[in-house]
C-alpha cells in the first residue's frame, strides 16, 4: 500500500504561511522554512505592538493636555486633580480633543477644575 502523505493539508498550511510572507524579503518569502519563523516573529510583534499603541496614544493624549494646561499656568497634575475633585467625567482622551479643537471649552474646564482645588 502507498504511503499516505497527508499532501492537500501540508500543501494548503505552506500555501498560508507564503502567503502571509508576501512582502517580505530575500528567502523570507520564498523559502517554507524561514518563511514560518518571519511569520511567527511577525504575528507575535503584531500582538505585542497592540499593546503598546494603547500606552502610546494615553501618552500623547497626556503630553497634549500638559502643553494646553502650561497655556494655562497650571501643572497637569494640579488640572487633574480639579478635574477629578470636581466630578468632571472626561477621560484623558476626550480632555486632549477638547484642547486640540475647542480651546474656549477647554478654558472653561480649567476655570472648573481650578475653583474645585480652591
Amino acid at each position: 500500500m502507498a504511503r499516505a502523505t497527508n499532501a492537500p493539508a501540508s500543501r494548503q498550511r505552506r500555501r498560508r504561511v507564503l502567503r502571509a510572507a508576501r512582502g517580505f524579503r530575500g528567502g523570507r518569502h520564498r523559502l517554507f522554512r524561514t518563511a514560518t519563523e518571519s511569520v511567527d516573529r511577525a504575528m507575535k510583534m503584531a500582538t505585542e505592538h497592540r499593546k503598546l499603541k494603547k500606552r502610546d496614544y494615553r501618552s500623547l493624549w497626556v503630553i497634549r493636555l500638559g502643553a494646553a494646561c502650561r497655556k494655562h499656568e497650571i501643572s497637569y497634575s494640579r488640572f487633574m486633580a480639579g478635574v477629578t475633585k470636581a466630578g468632571i467625567r472626561l477621560n484623558r482622551k476626550m480632555l486632549s480633543e477638547i484642547a486640540l479643537h475647542d480651546p474656549d471649552g477647554f478654558t472653561a474646564i480649567v476655570q472648573i477644575a481650578r475653583a474645585a482645588l480652591a
